[in-house]
Order: structure tokens, then C-alpha cells, then sequence
């Protein structure tokens, strides 16, 4: 019996380490800080990770930590780009063929986003600061963005459901 997989939280992080997108998907607003710091901490056990895999091809990381009720997997694109899912823990088996499903998806999303030829990434305001293009993404033009990582979200909770 395939396990009742909801995603708590998904973040993507840009090559420099920055936040583009974190997402929660919990109804208390409260805890989208505690997303942060999970996004945040997982950082250093992805690069322990590429460090150690060396030339490794394979994009998923697998099961990053568990913290308190929080199981969290990582993923890391060819250009380094960095997704961290947060999925409650569960006394039920995750595959990892659910989770890099999940992951594909989500990476499937962002590709999609970031090669629309018509999405400026640059702000005419900015004087070159240091900051990547990359985080705008808060902007009202990566709302389609947002909304394929809700609908990612959105399927991956009643697929399972259905399926149990």
C-alpha cells in the first residue's frame, strides 16, 4: 500500500545559495519559518553530498535528514539549482520512485519557467547589484510558476489519497 504522501514544504535554491521559491503547503502560517531554517540547514548536507559523489550523475540526493515530525529528500539540477521537499514523517515506506517523480516534476516546473523567452529576469531598476536575477521570482510575473508548484503539490496529495 502506497503511503500518504503530502508535501509540507518545497524550496528552490539558486547555485549562490539565495532562496528563489519557498513554498509551504501547511495552513498555519507559522511554521513557514521553520520551512526556511529546513531549507537553509539542508544546504550543507547537499554539498557534503556532491562533494562526496564527485562526478556522479544522479541528480537526486535522497533523504537529506529528518528533523522532529519532517522527513526532507534533495535534488540537484545539472545547473546546480537545488530542491528541497519537506514531507511529514511516517511509520509507512517512501519509494524513492514517488519522490523523484515528484522531483522531475518540480524541476519540470521551474525549467518551464525560467526558459519562457518573455520573462525578463533582470529589473530595469536594479544597477547591477549582487543579487541573481533568479530572485525575482516573488514578482507578479512568476505567479504561473507558483502555480505549477501548487498543482504539483495539489496532485501529489490526492494521488496518494486515492491510491491508499
Amino acid at each position: 500500500m502506497p503511503p500518504n504522501l503530502k508535501l509540507n514544504a518545497v524550496a528552490f535554491i539558486s547555485p549562490q545559495n539565495h532562496p528563489i521559491l519557498i513554498r509551504t503547503f501547511n495552513k498555519q502560517e507559522d511554521h513557514a519559518i521553520k520551512y526556511h531554517y529546513i531549507a537553509h540547514t539542508s544546504l550543507d548536507v547537499i554539498e557534503e553530498r556532491v562533494i562526496a559523489g564527485g562526478k556522479s550523475c544522479d541528480c537526486y540526493l535522497g533523504l537529506l535528514f529528518s528533523m522532529e515530525d519532517v522527513a526532507v529528500y534533495g535534488y540537484i539540477t545539472p545547473l546546480k539549482v537545488k530542491i528541497v521537499i519537506a514531507l511529514p514523517l511516517s511509520d509507512s515506506v517512501v519509494r524513492d520512485v514517488e519522490i523523484t517523480t515528484i522531483f522531475k516534476a518540480l524541476h519540470m516546473a521551474y525549467y518551464s519557467s525560467v526558459s519562457n523567452p518573455f520573462l525578463r529576469l533582470e529589473n530595469p531598476s536594479d544597477t547591477g547589484g549582487e543579487q541573481s536575477p533568479l530572485l525575482l521570482v516573488g514578482s507578479s510575473k512568476w505567479n504561473n510558476f507558483k502555480r505549477r508548484v501548487d498543482e504539483i503539490s495539489w496532485v501529489v496529495g490526492n494521488t496518494s489519497m486515492s491510491n491508499s
